[in-house]
């Protein structure tokens, strides 16, 4: 999909340079140089595609694939990037360890010697923070209870954003113990918890 999408930027690059009605010096030289770096770009995009299929291929052999492949919201891309992103679980000790790895926890703002307050966390693996947070986006359109979760926040006045984050962390914790567990996704009702609870 990359490979096509830069392909159609570059194809209306060139085109509209080469509309130009004023002749400026050096546009037969840019048309080319646009060209040479089309397909070297062109070239990267489909070694990356390749690339991540290769991942998923591997990624799709591991049992701990099908696990993330039961949490609504994951489907295979993201499974095979929160495994590659991951690695091995058992170097996380606790779910905040996993989070905080993900860039998930917010991060306190200091000024001084003193902290004013908490904002994002604009560190962690970027590529594991990006997963998490596309796949509790995608959990929100059909699995009742992360759309529940994704109201009771907004409710509490925050943005999009910070709601879809708040429901990642919260994921994040499920997948930690599925991946510990090495268990599929499931879903506990509350007349479950109250009866473990007495």
């Amino acid at each position: 999909h990359g490979a096509v999408r830069y392909s159609s930027l570059i194809e209306r690059i060139i085109a509209a340079a080469k509309a130009q009605k004023i002749a400026m010096p050096g546009t037969k030289q840019l048309i080319i140089g646009i060209k040479i770096n089309a397909h070297q770009i062109l070239e990267l995009s489909r070694r990356r595609e390749a690339v991540h299929r290769e991942v998923e291929a591997l990624a799709c052999q591991l049992p701990q694939f099908d696990i993330l492949l039961s949490m609504p919201g994951i489907g295979p891309q993201t499974a095979a990037t929160i495994l590659m992103c991951i690695g091995d679980i058992s170097h996380f000790r606790t779910p905040a360890q996993l989070a905080s790895y993900a860039g998930l926890c917010p991060q306190d703002r200091q000024s001084g010697t003193s902290i004013n307050s908490s904002g994002p966390n604009r560190g962690g693996n970027k590529k594991l923070k990006n997963a998490l947070w596309q796949s509790a986006f995608a959990s929100i359109r059909f699995h009742e209870r992360s759309h529940q979760y994704y109201d009771r926040k907004r409710a509490e006045h925050k943005r999009h954003n910070a709601a879809v984050m708040c429901l990642a962390r919260r994921r994040c914790n499920v997948i930690f113990r599925m991946l510990k567990d090495m268990t599929y996704y499931h879903e506990q009702h509350p007349a479950q918890r109250q009866k473990q609870a007495v």
